[in-house]
């Protein structure tokens, strides 16, 4: 969006404010008012604001139909030329939205490039007729007074949030922004392909599952990002990516959705009538899951399937989109944008488009041509890279993209030095991606030679500290690795590293630790390759020590199915009596409640037990016996619950674990609770209470405090009920455990449903749970029955509508906006 009549006036430069202005609902407009009185509304409405950008200092760079880009050399100037604007439109029957940002954008030729116009035009489409809004750098130089502060919203444009401010305190719809999404950063801007998306956007309106084909390099997966983000507003619960290109094991597709849903109880469960849209990314990896796609579909109205494929998935309803090349103008977009994010002071030459062309506009061919510019001329890329693309093109039988991708990618890495060359190579045993640290240890990492690889556009970095490959590039370094030699030996020291990290991870992961889960979380790629690697090599005894150690992340986790498949899988491999198997059980016995099969946990509880015992290992045993008295309770068999819980705490007083002794103590406490002696198990939670507190197990305090909130409650005591009930959300709150949180505002929700005045709070925070309890994997039944009772008193005292109004407004609630509810209503 550059008009050359103002560019030839003298841009502003160094910190400019932009301002954005789009007509709302101009087509709507167009037929309310007809043909004519809607071209004088319009003319009206440019004079109004050529008029107003005039007398505040605007310089007008672009006007496209309704839509008008301005440029200020101050933030105050664009800000009241805005008001001006507002105040001129007032009477008229359109309405304008506006955008504010200010940045330091590169001035050339054609006008302002860089991301700070399209951030102010991504900050005007997100408003309404008669809004103005206003980023955060914008109101860094006016001040906050008369802003209204809006949050932080995602835009389409993928980027980091933006605070974002609205000048005056007038009520408007929310912002059109993205919402309840997984939707990554890009490293770069999105850069052309306006017809493309444009089809894809279109595609969708009709299509249940779109398939976005071509061989790797295309931009497949940023045209389906993008896309995804365009048509957020369509799908109100969400868009949500799945990335599939580490995973080799088609099974695990589902899961992987789920796990990038919070779904605990299956996908199709949990989807069931929501709207929103799945992006199913590198799915060529795993085409044989593509029946579960289908079968997803069928049980789910209301979802869309978007997806990123080499080939077809060949399942009923697929609607193909073959990603075609860029188109010559925006191949030369691309290739200068990034170039300048390579070297700022690039000027492209006239050899610029014919390079772009000998590249077919490929967009991995195009960055990392430009990753060169900062040590060659684009007139000597092109002689360079014509010479290696006629060298080295594959035979006749190949696609003629693939077979330009693969040659740049193998020019790029003949100019790597040769140690450059080894660590591009041995990177490739990562799966998802590696931390630094790994990088060292794994494959003996230099800094500064993986920083010229990230140079180079061969390596990409995430989250700040996380070095990644396209998986194009990735199997290209796989390939050199393979002819190194180093391939057994590099895959060798990988699994050692990750069987190492999970050991380290599993004292900690004991006690819930949100830290822990993320890193793991992180790392979940690299595990799952570290096992696959120990079963092929054979190592039976090292799998079950991995996923012995992995148990607790994968049940805190969200991955109890995955889990419970790897665990039973690894414990078939191996039977003689170890301490890894016995560890390996205990996790299966953990794997199997979490999924509900009490039956199952029980008997593999017993395994363990027997099994623990006869390696003389007390610790384990407790660990089991436990699992054995909460499996029990589930049952209804009391008398017995009561003899594990008492032989439990035993053993970790004679192990001399206090943390897990204090925690016994608690489930004994529950076994009296269950058994109907209220005394009893209060007088035991209060003294373990102190004792929690006294040693700082803040766990095993919060789940007591709620416990006590639970007996306060049930004998009447609602006053008592409240204050623990507050102190316990609090506790929980502050651990940061999501299933702890969920049991707390359960209770208060059974608190406040006897309460006069209350009703429509509890309601609330019920339905809240309700929308989030696939995310948050509590399926105790204690929690359940309680559930019942509590809906049960509420609809009692509410009637139907003022009932359905809570309900829906507590669907809407944040887990976060839950607990701040709760805690209100506590005061």
């Amino acid at each position: 969006m550059h008009d050359h009549e103002a560019v030839g006036r003298a841009l502003p430069s160094g910190t400019v404010t932009f301002l954005f202005t789009d007509v709302e609902g101009s087509t709507k407009l167009l037929h309310e008012l007809g043909e004519a009185a809607y071209a004088a509304a319009l003319a009206e409405h440019r004079r109004i604001l050529r008029e107003a950008f005039g007398a505040h200092g605007g310089l007008e760079v672009d006007t496209q139909g309704d839509a008008f880009f301005v440029a200020f050399a101050t933030a105050p100037g664009a800000l009241a030329a805005a008001v001006a604007a507002l105040d001129g439109l007032a009477t008229g029957s359109i309405r304008v939205r506006m955008g504010v940002h200010t940045g330091t954008p590169h001035v050339g030729d054609e006008g302002y490039v860089g991301v700070d116009v399209h951030r102010a035009a991504r900050i005007a489409a997100a408003g309404h007729g008669g809004q103005v809004l206003i980023s955060a750098s914008t109101a860094a130089l006016l001040g906050t007074d008369g802003l209204l502060d809006l949050g932080e919203h995602r835009l389409k444009d993928l980027s980091a949030p933006e605070r974002i401010y609205q000048l005056g305190e007038e009520d408007f719809p929310p912002l059109k922004s993205l919402y309840r999404t997984n939707l990554p950063i890009p490293a770069t801007p999105f850069v052309g392909r306006d017809h493309e998306l444009a089809e894809v956007c279109g595609l969708l309106e009709d299509a249940r599952l779109l398939t976005l084909t071509g061989p790797g390099g295309t931009g497949k997966t940023r045209l389906g990002l993008q896309a995804a983000a365009e048509v957020a507003e369509r799908y109100v619960d969400g868009i949500f990516w799945v990335p599939l290109a580490p995973l080799r094991d088609s099974e695990l597709v589902l899961a992987t959705a789920g796990q990038a849903l919070g779904a605990k109880d299956g996908l199709a469960e949990h989807l069931a009538d929501k709207s929103l849209l799945l992006l199913f990314d590198n799915f060529e990896h795993v085409v044989e899951a593509a029946p579960g796609l289908s079968e997803l579909l069928a049980s789910c109205p209301n979802v869309h399937l978007l997806v990123t494929s080499r080939e077809l998935l060949r399942v009923p309803g697929e609607q193909a989109y073959p990603v075609p090349p860029l188109e010559p103008e925006d191949g030369t977009k691309l290739f200068v944008a990034r170039a300048r994010a390579a070297r700022p002071s690039f000027v492209a030459s006239d050899a610029v488009p014919e390079l772009c062309a000998r590249l077919e506009n490929l967009p991995l061919a195009l960055e990392l041509a430009a990753a060169r510019v900062r040590v060659l001329s684009p007139e000597q890329l092109v002689e360079r890279l014509s010479q290696r693309l006629d060298l080295l093109k594959a035979g006749r039988g190949v696609d003629p993209r693939q077979q330009t991708l693969r040659a740049t990618i193998e020019w790029s890495h003949e100019l790597l030095t040769e140690d450059e060359q080894r660590l591009f190579a041995r990177l490739s045993v990562f799966a998802g991606g590696c931390t630094l640290e790994s990088a060292e240890t794994v494959c003996d990492a230099d800094l500064d030679t993986l920083e010229s690889l990230v140079d180079k556009s061969l390596v990409r970095v995430r989250e700040g500290d996380r070095f990644w490959m396209l998986e194009t590039i990735r199997e290209y370094a796989v390939e050199r690795l393979e002819e190194s030699g180093e391939a057994e030996m590099l895959q060798r020291r990988h699994a050692e590293h990750f069987l190492e990290l999970g050991e380290e991870a599993e004292p900690n992961t004991r006690v819930y630790s949100g830290e822990w889960i993320r890193r793991l979380e992180q790392e979940h790629d690299n595990l799952r390759t570290a096992l696959d690697h120990l079963a092929a090599s054979g190592e039976n005894e090292l799998v079950l020590q991995l996923a012995g150690a992995l148990s607790e992340f994968w049940h805190e986790g969200g991955h109890v199915a995955e889990g419970r498949r790897r665990l039973e899988g690894a414990l078939q491999g191996q039977e003689r009596p170890t301490a890894a198997r016995a560890r390996a059980l205990t996790g299966a016995a953990l794997m199997a409640y979490g999924s509900g099969d009490v039956g199952s946990a029980r008997s593999i509880a017993g395994q363990a037990l027997e099994l623990h015992r006869g390696l003389g290992d007390a610790r384990g045993a407790a660990f089991n016996l436990n699992v054995l008295c909460v499996a029990a309770i589930e049952e209804g068999d009391l008398e017995q619950a009561e003899q594990l819980a008492e032989e439990s705490l035993a053993l970790f007083r004679q192990a001399g674990d206090e943390r897990e002794a204090v925690a016994a103590t608690r489930t004994l406490a529950f076994t009296y609770h269950s058994r109907g002696d209220h005394e009893r198990a209060r007088t035991l939670h209060e003294s373990n209470l102190a004792q929690a507190q006294a040693l700082g197990f803040k766990e095993t305090e919060a789940g007591t405090l709620g416990s006590l909130a639970m007996i306060a409650f049930e004998q009447g005591r609602i006053e008592d009920a409240l204050a623990l009930g507050k102190q316990n959300l609090l506790a929980c709150r502050d651990l940061g455990s999501l299933q702890g949180i969920a049991q707390s505002l359960c209770r208060s929700a059974g608190t406040f449903a006897v309460l006069p005045g209350k009703e429509n709070t509890a309601a609330r925070l019920l339905s809240c749970f309700e929308a989030q309890r696939e995310q948050i994997g509590v399926s105790e039944a204690w929690v359940a029955r309680m559930n019942e009772q509590t809906l049960s008193t509420i609809r009692a005292r509410l009637d139907e509508s003022a009932f359905a109004e809570a309900w829906e407004q507590g669907r809407a609630l944040t887990i976060d906006e839950a607990v701040a509810l709760a805690l209100d209503s506590l005061e």
